[in-house]
């Protein structure tokens, strides 16, 4: 395993730099690097991170530049912007990437940031899938740069730091099927009450998020995401589909917490908000169930839900042993 060090950008890094962006963006038809007709910032990056009152970095390992990211206060509140990451083909893979982008977020959050953003060429496919990893979502316009490279943009951001639960648009939505895959894989192979048995196969924890993708863009499903500190750790969603005669219920389906991150409210604060969006669509009644005996129970209990029944062995557990299944109601 070859050591990389982390370490302040420095203006004389420049040539390191350019060469740097200028194989990454090789990689990919169409993207030309023209230094000075477009981005003659690179010639002195450091100095020019310092006007935006941001911070740059460059990795290296045996006196080679193989890595760089920066950040920097956006106009927007509480707002910083993840820029300029990159990583050298032959450096991939070996955790330089995650180290470089906890390098930057830690120190917007210990700046007072409340959000990351961060803006990606649509063609850079594989740095979408390492954003969506790491917590981050497609949310607003696609932006367009008149450049001659032809560039196409997608923003990506989420909280930085705390308890924060939002609803996500299609784009949003569709942004996060990967790291919401790896979370329903987790609760499943814990024995959560989901549908599913383990041992789920990633392929199939993503058809079912990409049709909870296509049922929020259809306006048939309100999904929730939750994140701790900037990691995307909860889920759950709210079934707007139902009958013509009860256009007043809502059912609350998937209430997820990655297992990592349980006991720190997140659970909690999805049902709460749950109930508020319920609300917002005009719902007065929510219905959900739960295995028996589950925390996720206990939660609904505490929370002031009522048990309408429990039906003996309504579902399997991992080990095909029926269980037992009690459904809850509340007005909302």
């Amino acid at each position: 395993m070859h050591h990389h060090e982390i370490r302040a950008g420095k203006d004389s890094d420049a040539e390191g730099f350019i060469a740097l962006i200028g194989g990454c963006w090789a990689e990919y038809p169409g993207c030309i690097l023209d230094v000075d007709g477009e981005v003659p910032e690179l010639r002195a990056l450091a100095t020019w991170f310092r006007g935006q009152g941001g911070t740059l970095w460059a990795a290296e390992r045996e006196g080679r530049l193989i890595g760089m990211i920066g950040t920097r206060p956006l106009k927007e509140d509480g707002a910083w912007e993840i820029c300029r990451m990159y990583v050298d083909a032959g450096a991939r893979g070996a955790g330089l990437a995650a180290d470089l982008l906890r390098t930057a977020e830690t120190h917007a959050r210990d700046a007072g940031a409340e959000r990351m953003v961060l803006w990606t060429d649509t063609r850079f496919t594989r740095a979408h899938g390492f954003y969506e990893k790491h917590g981050y979502v497609r949310q607003g316009s696609i932006r367009i740069l008149d450049d001659i490279s032809h560039s196409l943009e997608f923003r990506y951001a989420k909280p930085a730091k705390g308890l924060v639960v939002e609803a996500l648009d299609a784009a949003a939505a569709a942004s996060a099927e990967r790291r919401l895959a790896e979370i329903l894989i987790a609760c499943v192979a814990e024995g959560a009450s989901l549908e599913f048995l383990p041992p789920l196969s990633r392929d199939r924890a993503l058809a079912f998020w990409k049709g909870a993708s296509a049922a929020v863009a259809a306006g048939q499903r309100v999904l929730l995401a939750a994140w701790l500190d900037g990691r995307l750790a909860g889920t759950a969603t709210l079934e707007l589909v139902t009958s013509e005669n009860q256009p007043h219920v809502v059912g609350i389906q998937k209430l997820m917490v990655d297992p990592p991150a349980r006991r720190a409210g997140i659970g909690r604060a999805l049902l709460r908000r749950a109930e508020q969006a319920a609300r917002a669509h005009g719902r007065r009644l929510a219905m959900l169930d739960t295995r028996r005996g589950s925390a996720a129970e206990a939660l609904y209990r505490e929370q002031g839900w009522t048990e309408l029944g429990c039906i003996p062995g309504f579902e399997l557990d991992a080990a095909r042993t029926p269980q037992d299944t009690v459904f809850f109601y509340k007005a909302v």
